[in-house]
């Protein structure tokens, strides 16, 4: 008889730096779900405490505690923190952005501060953790900005492709430690108060222009990205390193 596959995290710890809203909550929530105790780090209080009483209410431990995700030593301090509450850890979820769309010092300093440099230093801090576990993994949060040129964001646009560079190369030397490293590329992603919901009314004509390269006429949800980033953290995805996995219902195929 074939054995049923399921998804289970029951006794996984989990860190999501950047965790209280979006995708990042969206993540965290799917891996509570499935059993696992997790630590999520953000800059505000409001949020962050809400998003934990949302994890606590699914049965495991919930950790969460104030981060600037653009301060090394505040990132650093998160990790060894998270993974000491939790009592070790299984995977890592990179998931912060610091939206750093202009193509200025503050958004070029911005992205590589946050999406690039907070990628690094969380994941440096947890490899010790990492190591320890039966089989560790590192999940990147890229773009499909990082795939394609991109005239409106470019530092954003580099500094994700920058990313899926890193993850392969964790990929490469975190392998003899057991650890796997993957990345997902979201493609455009819908969410209250998230950069899309704002530009429906800031930027209605960015707004229809993008629906329109959308193959199924809709934004994606921050749920579907959870649903990747579970399976490929997931023994399931055992065989899987070194990988990007592009989430946007074929939005690059239309543009």
């Amino acid at each position: 008889m074939a054995k049923k596959l399921e998804i289970d995290f029951q006794g996984k710890r989990v860190i999501v730096a950047g965790g209280s809203r979006g995708i990042g909550r969206s993540i965290a929530l799917a891996f509570a779900a499935a059993g696992a105790d997790v630590s999520i780090c953000a800059r505000g209080s409001e949020t962050l405490e809400k998003t934990r009483l949302e994890l606590a209410k699914l049965g495991g431990k919930a950790h969460a505690a104030q981060c600037d995700l653009a301060d090394g030593a505040q990132v650093n301090r998160y990790i060894d923190e998270a993974a000491t509450s939790l009592g070790g850890l299984d995977v890592l979820v990179n998931n912060a952005s610091g939206f750093g769309m202009t193509d200025d010092e503050k958004g070029w300093d911005m992205s590589l501060a946050v999406d690039l440099q907070a990628t690094v230093r969380a994941s440096r801090t947890a490899i010790p953790y990492l190591e320890k576990s039966s089989g560790g993994s590192i999940v990147n949060i890229s773009s499909i900005s990082g795939l394609q040129p991109t005239g409106r964001s470019p530092a954003y646009g580099a500094v994700k492709a920058a990313v899926i560079q890193l993850t392969m190369s964790q990929a490469v030397t975190l392998a003899r430690k057991n650890i796997r490293a993957n990345c997902i590329a979201p493609g455009s992603i819908e969410f209250p108060g998230g950069s899309w919901e704002r530009a429906k009314t800031s930027n209605p004509a960015l707004y229809k222009h993008t629906l329109e390269t959308l193959l199924f006429d809709r934004f994606g949800t921050p749920e579907e990205i959870a649903n990747v980033a579970l399976f490929i953290a997931s023994p399931l995805a055992k065989w899987l390193t070194g990988q990007t996995i592009v989430v946007d219902g074929g939005q690059m195929l239309a543009t």
